[in-house]
């Protein structure tokens, strides 16, 4: 059987995307640009979002002490040694908010890494605070000759959520922020955490009907992982009970629920995330299990279920979808 994003997978995969865009596998590969957030240098906070500790999803081989161009070519090597087949790249500006900075400033990193010869394009990760018209255009500009993506850390849809875990910005922002990128045809993805303090399951499947109102391109969900020298970490410590964490099979069969939900265009680009145990406060109750058993996970659960992504998604005729 075919499904509406073309291929006989169960859900709209990312490697699936960048084959219909470019006609070949992509490898992203990470550059740390030296770029702080208004949440830790003073102008919204100086804590940072409860949950963060930037050290645990940074790969090994980003260096924010390297040039751009330095990291791409230890990024390069690092993935054609782990993946044979990867010919050309995406450079992922991963690390902090990666439009949080001058327009000089942007020009330059972005234009560094653009110029390199294998590089077809950027993927610049950033809060959605962090954007306005001018950089917005900017980045417009560079997309007539290159692939260009934004992908906005909003985390949760709910502002009660969002203020608890001093995010900085209310969901309001985020629309505003996914619509403006939206209307110039930049390609626009947002990260959500599952499991967050407060948030119930039955509120899960309830925020993806917001999530499908927004027009994106690509989504990624990860649980929620209690990292070391966070606030999230202490208040853990003080109250547990405030914190739940799925078993393994409850937590593939709750991505089940909401893929069924998810709308079909979406590409799903993760479900989970997975850091090095020197960072984890609270260890995972999944072990040591790699990115790639959970994606085989997902698909021996979907089809157990006879299920796939857009199963149950109902139109929102007034909505830009």
């Amino acid at each position: 059987m075919s499904y509406p994003w073309g291929d006989e997978r169960r859900y709209n995969s990312y490697a699936g995307y960048f084959r219909r865009l470019f006609g070949r596998r992509m490898q992203k590969l990470s550059v740390d640009a030296g770029f702080s957030c208004p949440n830790r240098d003073g102008t919204l906070a100086t804590g940072g979002c409860t949950f963060c500790n930037n050290g645990a999803f940074t790969p090994s081989y980003c260096s924010r002490g390297l040039s751009i161009s330095r990291q791409i070519e230890e990024g390069i090597a690092f993935h054609r040694h782990r993946y044979r087949e990867a010919q050309r790249y995406l450079v992922y500006f991963q690390s902090f908010s990666n439009t949080y900075a001058p327009l000089e400033v942007l020009q330059a990193r972005y234009e560094e890494a653009l110029a390199h010869p294998e590089v077809e394009g950027l993927v610049i990760g950033t809060r959605p605070d962090c954007v306005d018209e001018e950089r917005l255009d900017y980045l417009t500009s560079l997309a007539r000759d290159k692939f260009v993506a934004i992908e906005y850390g909003i985390e949760s849809v709910y502002d009660t959520t969002l203020r608890a875990i001093n995010r900085g910005h209310d969901f309001a922002t985020a629309e505003r922020a996914v619509k403006m990128t939206a209307d110039r045809g930049l390609h626009c993805g947002a990260h959500f955490i599952l499991g967050l303090p407060g948030e119930t399951d039955a509120m899960l499947l309830a925020a993806i009907e917001k999530i499908n109102r927004l027009p994106l391109d690509t989504v990624k969900f990860h649980q929620l992982q209690l990292f070391r020298d966070t606030a999230m970490a202490e208040a853990y410590d003080q109250d547990p009970s405030r914190f739940r964490f799925w078993s393994l099979e409850e937590y593939i069969d709750l991505v089940v629920d909401l893929l069924q939900r998810l709308r079909p265009d979406v590409v799903l680009e993760r479900f989970a995330s997975e850091a090095p145990p020197r960072f984890h406060h609270h260890p995972s109750p999944w072990g040591l299990v790699r990115n790639e058993q959970l994606w085989a996970m997902l698909e021996k659960r979907l089809v157990e279920r006879d299920t796939y992504q857009g199963e149950f998604f109902i139109h929102l005729p007034s909505e830009k979808v």
